[in-house]
């Protein structure tokens, strides 16, 4: 949004008081997030930017009146695809909320269209009254352990740039690459080097942390304990504290945001779920969470908009103040921020939770495809022969991507290792939907808690092959040929019972609003409850399952993964 000269001196006659502005609001309570502190005075409006607050008047006026008044949410690490909504539907999702800009990893689409996947979310981003930058994914295929649908080098990025809504490179996830100078990462890291770029580093420390941050990669957003924010902070990194579906961190690094350290702490979502994004909202819930943990309402409102816009170097933005673009929210408490009322640029795009604006009317590019090449899918496939020793199970654990790795005595029926329900001992698998002619990689996991049935994936990190566990062979053959047969979704069988909620996009995302894909996500989950599930989302925990590099244990199309010696490793120990 650059400014013309007539922009520009509107602007300035504006903030000297020398013409009315486009917009006053009155009598509300400003939060200033360079103060940490209050305002009470009139903020000034002009053609989408904020021109001062003060004694103003404006040719319209707004009374907030014991109102509060905060910048636009910015949720600065986040992969829209899991929402499982389109970007526009995503927009239309979390504008109400006050959200005014998000800078996404377009990761997952780009594992399964490469660079046709990315363009298509730089399509969408031009016609949206939500800002949506871009970081361009860094790790396509996220590592050698799997088989993605695309394979993005640092010439193939190269092509993308310049585009006003590129900011610089997603999280960086082979962190091994960077320290052992891979040269194909090594070429990412010097295209980029100008550019902001962003890290996933869970667990590294001492020397190769050093290394690590010496390519020039600035963020963390997998911080798993106190400790180790700290030391990446004390290092000069930025700690993104993450609090999305799945991993919940928020109430771990709270302590960690101090008098010195909040400049370079920030909120973010990461991964948020539709029937989340419905019911609980987006950043104003982080920003909530944190108020009722203890923190400065007016600090976790910064965390929510200045930090965020400060690192990605967003001019302009995350503030309330002259010069800054007019994107805020009002609310009538500052605990909890409840928006009413959103303003993007200047104008009012949402009221009580609606939109004022028909999301239909957005242009938006034609829908990409779902390649979903599976080959024949049969429970024959899933047969695993008995062998001597224990087998490795892949241990999940609730609020977290982290998995354990267990050691559990098999059960053996005809010389085949079936599924134990009783000992939540259940059988998972991997299609790879890529390549044809592959069978799938079998394993086993604990924690499910099914009793019966099956639920299957499309979505499954981070390439995003189709992923199922369950009960029985049957039920998950069932689960997964539905998918195969859709182009991709989320579904739950048993016993010739199969539910489905589509994903068209990609196997990844539908092209129905918010509401839609939360009631029919809503429905499998409530089901799947009444077949055992003890997870409070157990398809987002099976989507990442298959994550090869978040340890301990994962199950990829290619076989069983630890992730400490990043490495595939047999199913018997």
């Amino acid at each position: 949004m650059k400014m013309d000269t007539a922009r520009l001196k509107g602007l300035i006659e504006v903030a000297r008081g020398q013409r009315p502005a486009g917009l006053c609001i009155k009598g509300g309570w400003l939060v200033n997030v360079f103060s940490g502190g209050i305002e009470t005075a009139d903020l000034a409006i002009h053609d989408g930017f904020i021109a001062g607050w003060g004694r103003y008047e404006g040719k319209e006026t707004l009374q907030a009146d014991g109102m509060y008044l905060s910048p636009g949410f910015i949720d600065g690490h986040v992969h829209i695809e899991s929402s499982l909504l389109s970007p526009a539907n995503f927009c239309a999702a979390v504008l109400p909320w006050g959200t005014s800009a998000v800078v996404a990893d377009p990761h997952e689409i780009a594992n399964v269209l490469g660079l046709d996947g990315i363009r298509y979310f730089l399509e969408c981003a031009r016609n949206l009254p939500l800002d949506i930058f871009l970081n361009l994914p860094s790790c396509v295929p996220a590592s050698p352990l799997e088989t993605s649908g695309a394979t993005l080098r640092a010439v193939d990025l190269h092509s993308l740039l310049p585009d006003k809504n590129l900011l610089g490179l997603a999280e960086m996830m082979n962190f091994p690459g960077v320290i052992g100078t891979d040269p194909e990462v090594t070429d990412k890291l010097l295209l980029f080097q100008d550019l902001v770029m962003d890290g996933h580093c869970p667990g590294l420390s001492g020397r190769s942390l050093n290394a690590y941050m010496a390519a020039g990669i600035g963020s963390d957003h997998e911080c798993a304990a106190f400790e180790e924010a700290a030391e990446k902070l004390a290092r000069g990194m930025a700690v993104m504290i993450r609090e999305g579906s799945q991993s919940k961190d928020l109430a771990k690094l709270i302590g960690i945001v101090n008098d010195s350290t909040w400049p370079r702490c920030m909120f973010v979502s990461d991964d948020l779920h539709p029937d989340d994004l419905i019911g609980k909202g987006h950043m104003n819930a982080i920003v909530n969470a944190a108020m009722t943990l203890g923190m400065d309402p007016a600090r976790a409102i910064t965390l929510a908009s200045w930090t965020p816009a400060n690192y990605f170097r967003l001019r302009r933005r995350g503030a309330l103040a002259p010069g800054f673009i007019a994107d805020f929210s009002i609310s009538p408490t500052i605990d909890p921020w409840n928006p009413v009322r959103v303003f993007k640029r200047g104008i009012e795009i949402a009221r009580e939770g609606e939109l004022l604006t028909d999301p239909a009317c957005w242009p938006m590019p034609p829908l990409p495809g779902s390649p979903m090449r599976t080959g024949s899918i049969s429970p024959e496939q899933l047969l695993v022969p008995a062998q001597t020793g224990k087998l490795r199970v892949i241990g999940i654990l609730e609020a977290t991507l982290f998995t354990r790795k267990l050691l559990m005595e098999p059960k053996i029926e005809n010389s085949y290792v079936v599924c134990d329900p009783e000992r939540d001992l259940l059988k998972a698998a991997v299609y790879n939907r890529y390549v044809p002619g592959r069978g799938p990689a079998v394993g086993f996991v604990h924690g499910l808690g099914l009793k019966k049935g099956a639920i299957a994936a499309s979505v499954a990190h981070d390439s995003h092959n189709l992923i199922a566990a369950g009960v029985s062979d049957a039920d998950i053959t069932a689960a997964v040929s539905a998918l195969s047969q859709t182009g991709g979704g989320l579904a739950a069988a048993s016993g010739g019972r199969v539910e489905i909620l589509p994903l068209p996009i990609a196997g990844l995302m539908s092209a129905l609003p918010a509401s839609n894909v939360s009631d029919r996500l809503r429905v499998l989950k409530a089901l799947v409850r009444d077949w055992g599930a003890k997870l409070d989302n157990p398809f987002m925990a099976l989507s990442f399952l298959s994550l090869p590099v978040i340890p301990e244990l994962k199950l990829t199309d290619l076989g069983i993964v630890e992730v400490s010696s990043f490495s595939h490793v047999p199913l018997f120990e």
